[in-house]
């Protein structure tokens, strides 16, 4: 199978999408940017063709009478299976990294006490991993370095105490661990992994047994489909740096308001609100490029002003559109500075405003300074389509909608939860394209 791929290398977060041949959605992948470009880039296309896979596994198995009614769940517990391996792979490579660096003259004399420390971390690490992992199973992030650094500071202070070592030992031995760590990509064949994950998730359900008989011959089938990959092409934030010919890389512009089109057709104005700007597009009908206005350099108003807000309220970035959603009045904003809103925050919060009012005042601010961009770029025309990472914070979606109305009238405004992959669609489009002309 001939497949497509467009890679988004933006500020925060690096994403990935693969078309088929027929300009169907196969797979999506995403990872944290992390400061290596080139390994970002391999681990976002390696989810989005892991993804892939699963996408061929489904359509393979849809066909099975015997899978009709179980196959969503049998491939959601396949998934996590999957996901649980590798977990506990980069786990092991975590606690050998972790030894390593518990060498050196700075602990001489209590290395073996480290050692031992970070040995009971992991044997902690690695017996709480399958929770992570259940069905059901609630994580505030899939990314393996939240996921392993919290709880490695929750076990370490413990450990850390009993063992009559330094806590802050152990956590600049994490440190430097955990960047290396993160900075390798996946190693080994997906399939082999995908036919082991299989293995362990019959033995851990022995009630999918005869399901998994039956489904033997179209899962082999599905695995053995070779995915090639014909084109790839480059877009976002940090896309000069990306390994690809000159002719493979494009725009940001270009391809989130490309993507945009791909997603909903009709789509006259974007707003992608990303990690370190803000763009306001015009497409026309064939999702080309008429007119865009971007934020000046100061990132008030992106994804950054939120992660600012969130590490001032000690608080996940995740968590602040829900708490502004708890808001019975929205505090009035002045600054529009990112470190100055950080200080107005802290003397609001002194005043005794309540924290979801000032939150809300907040996202309130970030919507109005997009708006104005939206303003310069010609403002909306036809259908309004809202992508970016903001696009998933409740709080933000809630402030767009009634400014769109304010200001434009009723419109069709779209939000896809998938808005986040809008740039890498939008390479993955010209790269099959490319291919056609």
């Amino acid at each position: 199978m001939r497949a497509f791929i467009g890679i988004d290398l933006g500020s925060t977060t690096t994403k990935a999408v693969v078309l088929d041949e027929n300009m169907e959605v196969l797979g999506r992948g995403i990872t944290n940017s992390r400061a290596n470009y080139d390994t970002a880039c391999k681990v976002a296309k390696y989810e989005a063709l892991l993804s892939a896979r699963f996408m061929l596994l489904q359509r393979g198995l849809a066909g099975v009478a015997a899978a009709e009614s179980r196959l969503e769940d049998f491939l959601g517990s396949w998934e996590r299976s999957f996901r649980l391996g590798e977990f506990v792979e980069q786990i092991e490579d975590l606690e050998a990294t972790c030894l390593e660096k518990a060498k050196g003259r700075r602990f001489e004399g209590r290395e073996d006490a480290i050692a031992e420390a970070i040995r009971e971390i992991f044997v902690a690490l690695r017996a709480d991993a399958p929770a992570l992992f259940a069905r059901n199973a609630r994580r505030k992030s899939d990314f393996f370095r939240d996921l392993a650094g919290s709880r490695f500071m929750a076990v370490g202070q413990e450990t850390a105490k009993l063992a009559n070592i330094s806590y802050d030992w152990l956590l600049n031995i994490y440190d430097k661990a955990i960047i290396e760590v993160e900075n390798r990509p996946p190693s080994g064949d997906v399939t082999e992994k995908l036919r082991r994950a299989f293995v362990r998730l019959i033995e851990m359900s022995p009630e999918l047994v005869d399901l998994a008989g039956k489904l033997s011959a179209p899962v082999g089938e599905a695995l053995g489909t070779e995915i090639e990959e014909v084109s790839v092409v480059g877009t976002g934030y940090g896309r000069v740096t990306l390994p690809f010919p000159k002719e493979n890389i494009r725009s940001e512009i270009l391809c989130h308001g490309l993507g945009a089109h791909m997603m909903y057709p009709n789509t006259r104005t974007v707003l992608d609100i990303g990690g370190q700007d803000t763009k306001g597009i015009q497409v026309d009908e064939q999702g080309i490029v008429e007119n865009f206005q971007m934020n000046d350099r100061c990132a008030a108003g992106c994804g950054r002003y939120l992660g600012y807000i969130a590490d001032e309220m000690n608080m996940g970035v995740h968590e602040l559109g829900p708490l502004a959603m708890q808001a019975t009045r929205s505090v009035r904003i002045n600054s529009t500075c990112t470190v100055f809103a950080g200080a107005e925050l802290r003397d609001r919060l002194a005043l005794g405003e309540k924290r979801e009012d000032i939150i809300a005042g907040l996202h309130r601010a970030i919507i109005l300074r997009a708006m104005s961009i939206i303003s310069r770029c010609g403002g909306v025309r036809d259908q309004f389509t809202f992508t970016g990472g903001v696009a998933k914070n409740e709080a933000a979606v809630k402030e767009l909608r009634n400014l769109i109305v304010e200001n434009y009238g009723d419109v069709t405004i779209n939000i896809n939860p998938d808005s986040i992959y809008t740039g890498a669609l939008g390479a993955a489009t010209f790269a099959r394209r490319a291919i056609s002309q």
